[in-house]
């Protein structure tokens, strides 16, 4: 296929360098499936039939980036690109690394251990295109397909099969059937996989395009070793008139409702997973699931931990599925105190949470939620452009001002300091100093 790529100045002066000290050299990898498909690329790498050894003595700045797995990075004014020898990857001991690697003079050799046809296309000015399996064919078609025996390539990194999904989900492209069956077969190995690695290829599926590819996780067998909770949750009948989905279903269509950002689509996976656990069925078959917000948040929390997420992303996750289904006032009084009650970082991306999951249910009073919503936004609004005190921190007196009116540090302080807020969010033009060290009087 005559493909044309322009290449940036820089990876072509790289490209061209090497060549003119004998050696091949090509862009490589997800620059050229981009390329291929009209994106722009983040980044460029560069793949070359040169040591890493030989790559250093062309360039005046390298850093030995994986030196022993043939890679330096080519520093020019600030910019760094990668170069890897072509290379023969060993014996797989672990289902992710290969024990050593083999330098090739081979650029096929290299290509054919890359995990799909994508992926395993090189370009450079010279010789054009390289594609020697399909890859661009494979773009048209809008397929992902592992180089080569899938199972191979899913023995030696057991990752590539949610790389499969997530390439899929981010490109919007089905998965192959022989690669999918091989899934199927082999999801059992994502075990061997670290926490890490398993948690950075589900938040790139998640802020993906198409989150509701979650549901392949689920078909092929993917869920069932990372995310348990969430086969649970496709398995769950939801006979309610609020819903028309199981509770797995619900999750995906929300998902897609919200924004792609990392803590919202998270919140939007895990809002409901204590419903299994919360299930219960009326004398009218009627299904109810009380509590399922707080059982929720506290299977979020410990879903996040076991996957080694930041401490910033389980707090913000944790309090918007908590505060999922709580219950907003349509009032100033009662945004201030869901404001206060949820944070006033957390209440925005509340509003967005409430909406979606709305969106994921079934039109029964849909259009009464949708308008509760919206009020309590542009109550919101107001309470933002009038700078309502709804937390401590923009209260008018501080434990400083106690103090120097006789009170000792201590519970009690804190106790008063809450008392004097709970007082502004009633009526936020107390929260004067005069106001409130009247009130602060009336408590001792």
């Amino acid at each position: 296929m005559e493909i044309e790529i322009r290449l940036p100045d820089k990876v072509k002066y790289i490209i061209d360098r090497i060549e003119a000290a004998g050696y091949e050299a090509y862009a490589v990898g997800g620059c050229i499936r981009d390329s291929v498909i009209g994106r722009v690329p983040d980044d460029w790498d560069i793949t070359a039939s040169a040591s890493p050894w030989q790559v250093k003595a062309l360039f005046k700045r390298t850093i030995d980036t994986g030196i022993r797995h043939g890679t330096v990075t080519v520093m020019l004014e600030k910019e760094g690109f990668e170069v890897t020898t072509y290379r023969i990857d060993g014996e797989y001991e672990d289902g992710r690394r290969p024990k050593e690697v083999t330098f090739t003079s081979s650029l096929e050799e290299d290509l054919k251990r890359r995990d799909f046809t994508v992926n395993a296309m090189a370009y450079n000015s010279h010789k054009g295109l390289v594609d020697l399996f399909g890859g661009a064919e494979d773009i048209q078609k809008g397929v992902i397909r592992c180089v080569g025996n899938p199972e191979e390539r899913f023995q030696e990194d057991a990752l590539r099969m949610m790389r499969a999904v997530r390439f899929s989900a981010q490109l919007g492209y089905s998965i192959e059937a022989g690669t999918a069956a091989a899934i199927r077969k082999m999801a059992g190995n994502l075990q061997k996989i670290s926490a890490e690695r398993i948690r950075t290829e589900l938040v790139k599926l998640l802020v993906s395009p198409h989150p509701e590819d979650m549901r392949v996780c689920y078909e092929t067998g993917i869920t069932k070793t990372v995310l348990p909770e969430f086969d649970q949750c496709m398995e769950t009948v939801q006979n309610n008139p609020h819903h028309c989905y199981t509770v797995g279903e619900h999750i995906l269509h929300s998902m897609r409702q919200v924004r792609g950002e990392k803590t919202l689509r998270l919140a939007m996976l895990l809002h409901d997973m204590g419903k299994p656990q919360t299930k219960t069925t009326d004398e009218k078959g009627v299904d109810h699931f009380h509590g399922h917000a707080q059982v929720s948040a506290k299977l979020a929390k410990g879903i996040l931990r076991r996957l080694k997420f930041d401490n910033d992303t389980i707090d913000v996750v944790e309090k918007l599925v908590f505060f999922h289904d709580y219950e907003i006032p349509s009032t100033p009084r009662g945004v201030r105190h869901a404001i206060y009650k949820a944070g006033e970082d957390i209440f925005p991306l509340l509003i967005e949470v409430k909406r979606a999951d709305v969106a994921g249910q079934s039109n029964y009073q849909r259009e009464e939620k949708e308008e509760k919503l919206k009020e309590v936004e542009e109550i919101y609004r107001e309470v933002q452009k009038k700078q309502n005190c709804v937390s401590l921190r923009t209260l008018a007196v501080t434990g400083k001002d106690l103090i120097q009116a006789g009170m000792k540090p201590g519970k009690e302080m804190g106790e008063v300091l809450h008392k004097l807020l709970e007082a502004v969010l009633e009526d936020p033009e107390k929260n004067t100093r005069e106001e409130l060290m009247k009130l602060y009087e009336y408590f001792l």
